[in-house]
């Protein structure tokens, strides 16, 4: 005896007509399949550019930084920052340079592909256009120091006929000297009896000694530390107190007045055995405009390790400082200062941190966007299925409640007609799964109002 169950003819088989799988998901949200394939496709199209975008707004594990002269003061600060931001896992490619014009000049070409350097403040030209540089604020102040052999000099007049070294090409110190000597009367192109020597510091320090130049203006930028302070214990060469400091400061803005005490350099042998006034430009972190904010938080926290520290020039935690120049301090520098590094950078490893915080960037604004923006597909198309199926009903209760009424053979054809046409409208109509029980409940009425009809017109 057979006992399977017959199998439906191929025509009244309703299985085959109903396709499983992407169409039952597209029943359960109540959209068509084409709405769900744009949606979807949308969506995809949204959550590749958030990987995208997650992927390149990592920060670089690797960064230049144009420094100075080899064992100068600009060139070891920026070996500090290597060591500090090693401990992060970034990577401080150091670049020597002549100063700090060779590193305002890198910072703007985009070959040299040099992200951050000092620079002295007040040392741009007016060719060098800054609008894509930013400044990570003040680190330190830099004096510059005017040494020089024979009698004693206090005004940068006296130097008048006498061979002095005035910096490299490419330094801040050439920079300083030049508009310091201007404002005395010593042009660069017209140097009258003075010889202006484009030296650096080692060979100005070199010359001195042996005699061969009568005065160098020297900076930290270029020269080392230890250099300056075998210059300061020198018997032969002397170091210029700035007698004008107030009245230079009035006049260049840019050029603090500075004091180095008596005794700061040796106690014991009372070097200097006076105080002596100097000028000095602010330095400060240029950095291209593009460095990425998380990079600026690790170089400003390494700031505030290397430069807080007081020295013969600046007091505890006045470095760094949130100061501008001619170059606009960054927002994520003022950030910094304002509140510290962000929450994630500061209880978090950088690489973690970073990985956190970019996610919360990207995704969290995809995923409040788009869930949302995806759950109101559906929502918009019920809405619409809703109002069909209720306009129908509209019409159909005003033409039953006419019909019940009207008595008048040309008005009951013409109202049978019109129901003719809503009946043929609504037979048309396709609609999802989920607006079944209204739909048949609008084909019952149908039905009704259609047994109502011909009750009348028997």
């Amino acid at each position: 005896m057979n006992t399977e169950t017959p199998k439906p003819p191929p025509d009244l088989d309703v299985q085959k007509e109903y396709h499983y799988g992407l169409r039952t998901i597209m029943e359960l949200f109540d959209i068509g399949p084409t709405v769900a394939f744009t949606v979807l496709s949308i969506a995809f199209l949204i959550i590749v550019g958030g990987v995208v975008a997650f992927i390149r707004s990592a920060p670089p594990s690797t960064i230049t930084f144009s420094s100075g002269p080899e064992d100068s003061y600009f060139h070891k600060t920026a070996l500090r920052y290597q060591k500090a931001l090693a401990k992060t896992g970034v990577t401080v490619n150091v670049l020597t340079s002549n100063g700090s014009l060779q590193n305002l000049e890198r910072l703007i070409d985009p070959k040299a592909k040099v992200d951050i350097a000092l620079v002295q403040g007040g040392i741009r030209d007016k060719e060098i256009k800054t609008d894509d540089l930013v400044s990570l604020g003040g680190v330190t102040y830099q004096p510059l120091m005017v040494f020089y052999r024979g009698k004693k000099i206090e005004l940068l007049s006296q130097l008048v006929g006498k061979s002095v070294a005035i910096g490299s090409e490419g330094s801040g110190t050439r920079k300083f000297a030049l508009r310091l000597l201007s404002a005395n009367g010593i042009k660069e192109k017209e140097p009258g009896t003075t010889k202006l020597l484009n030296m650096d510091a080692d060979d100005a320090i070199a010359a001195l000694e042996k005699k061969q130049i009568d005065a160098a203006f020297i900076m930290t930028e270029s020269a080392s530390n230890d250099d300056v302070r075998k210059l300061l214990k020198s018997d032969d060469i002397h170091l210029m107190s700035f007698k004008q400091a107030a009245a230079i400061n009035r006049k260049i803005d840019y050029l603090n007045v500075l004091e180095l005490p008596e005794g700061a350099i040796d106690l014991g042998q009372n070097i200097p055995d006076h105080d002596i006034s100097l000028v000095g430009p602010m330095v400060e972190l240029i950095a291209d405009k593009d460095l990425h904010p998380a990079l600026s938080d690790l170089i400003l926290d390494a700031a505030t390790e290397i430069h807080s520290r007081p020295n013969l020039y600046q007091k505890r935690g006045e470095f760094p400082t949130p100061v501008e120049h001619a170059i606009k301090l960054s927002d994520d520098a003022t950030r910094f200062y304002k509140s510290g590094k962000s929450l994630f950078y500061r209880y978090l490893p950088f690489w973690f941190a970073s990985l956190v915080s970019r996610f919360v960037v990207v995704f969290l604004p995809i995923a409040v966007f788009l869930i949302p923006a995806i759950r109101a597909v559906p929502a918009f198309f019920r809405w619409r299925t809703q109002i069909k199926i209720r306009r129908r009903y509209r019409e159909l209760l005003i033409l039953e409640a006419k019909f019940k009424n009207e008595h008048d053979p040309v008005r009951l054809t013409a109202l049978r007609k019109h129901f003719e046409r809503i009946d043929n409208e609504i037979s048309k109509m396709r609609v999802r799964a989920a607006f079944a029980d209204q739909f048949y409940s609008l084909r019952g009425h149908i039905d009704y109002v259609r047994t109502l009809m011909a009750k009348k017109f028997a």
